[in-house]
């Protein structure tokens, strides 16, 4: 999965720049610039997305759950 992501990222760092390339002339600063912003920002947004979808999938949730449903009841019973 996190091959995916990068390669997703890569392309869509390649089509930023293909964008800014078309509306005039690169700088280096405005390449630096966009390919780490581009990059990390889509590399930790799938991430962090991925991560949350293999965390439920995984039943790591479901001990989380159960821990505040059982101090909800014990609330409840006060």
């Amino acid at each position: 999965m996190l091959k995916w992501i990068v390669v997703l990222a890569v392309a869509m760092v390649a089509a930023a720049l293909a964008f800014e390339a078309s509306q005039g002339p690169l700088y280096v600063n405005e390449v630096v610039a966009t390919i780490l912003g581009v990059f990390v920002s889509m590399v930790l947004g799938c991430g962090l997305f991925a991560l949350a979808f293999f965390s439920d999938k995984s039943g790591h949730d479901d001990a989380v759950r159960g821990a505040t449903e059982h101090s909800q009841e014990h609330d409840k019973s006060r």
